[in-house]
């Protein structure tokens, strides 16, 4: 076997980093921007400013508190919600009957913006950690339920008629034909209310709270510690864009049978 064989595929290489070039990019260009002083410190810190922060946060052990303290709020919310959301899409796509009654009261509730509710939420949950939790639940329910209940309702028709043909009971149906048909909305629903989920916390965690990666930032601000809020910032990006690579890698391993997921 040749050198060449057990390097990886150059192309495939570049296609597999390609994404990070323009955020490199950009950061190249914001070092070059703070050092010449073309933008104020005050507005927007050098990069070393805030990779001096996260060092010193880290050190402390300020940083993996609060990461540890959004991170254990952003899972209880996608678990109770994401459950909700799947098993309550699942009855409605499967089930005439209980989408009749269901679905029609999801869809107005669905239409409300679930951010809107702060005020009720602190009035019924106090500033404590079940307010947070309940709209983290809200922000990840709804395209769960949405994505699932649509993939349901697609499952081509044919499919399951033939598998009626040869005899297929009804839960084999729904676990041979109908649940791997939905596979694909119900990742994608997945996806975006990872999304959701990271964009909900960030506004929960500015309610009186003492710890979570918002707390860091609204007390930052309150210093003007504009390097301690941009870096809460990237971990939010980052935190984002880890759960979507997570989701992304599932789907490349579980739907392989799809063409349009199989990328060997």
């Amino acid at each position: 076997m040749s050198i060449g064989q057990l390097l990886p595929d150059r192309s495939k290489l570049i296609g597999q980093i390609s994404g990070w070039f323009l955020p490199v990019f950009l950061i190249i260009a914001w070092c070059i921007a703070a050092r010449n002083g073309w933008i104020s410190s005050r507005i927007l810190p050098a990069p070393f400013d805030i990779v001096n922060s996260a060092v010193s946060l880290t050190v402390s052990g300020e940083l993996a508190k609060n990461i540890l303290a959004s991170a254990e709020r952003a899972s209880w919310g996608l678990l109770i919600g994401g459950s909700i959301g799947f098993l309550l899409g699942l009855l409605n796509g499967l089930f005439r009957t209980a989408e009749r009654f269901l679905d029609t009261t999801v869809q107005m509730v669905r239409n409300v913006p679930h951010l809107a509710l702060i005020p009720l939420v602190i009035i019924w949950f106090g500033i404590g950690e079940e307010g947070k939790v309940f709209l983290v639940t809200l922000g990840v329910f709804f395209p769960i339920y949405a994505n699932t209940y649509h993939g349901i309702k697609t499952t081509d028709p044919q499919l399951i008629e033939m598998g009626r043909v040869y005899g297929l009971s009804p839960w084999q149906l729904f676990s041979q034909i109908i649940f791997p048909g939905a596979l694909p909305s119900i990742l994608v629903g997945l996806r975006y209310s990872l999304g959701l989920m990271w964009l909900t916390l960030i506004v929960a965690e500015t309610i009186a709270t003492t710890s979570g990666i918002g707390y860091m930032a609204m007390n930052a601000r309150e210093f003007m510690q504009t390097d301690v809020v941009i870096l809460a910032i990237l971990i939010y990006a980052l935190l984002g864009k880890l759960a979507d690579t997570a989701v992304h890698f599932l789907e490349g391993r579980i739907l392989q049978w799809h063409p349009g997921f199989n990328h060997k």
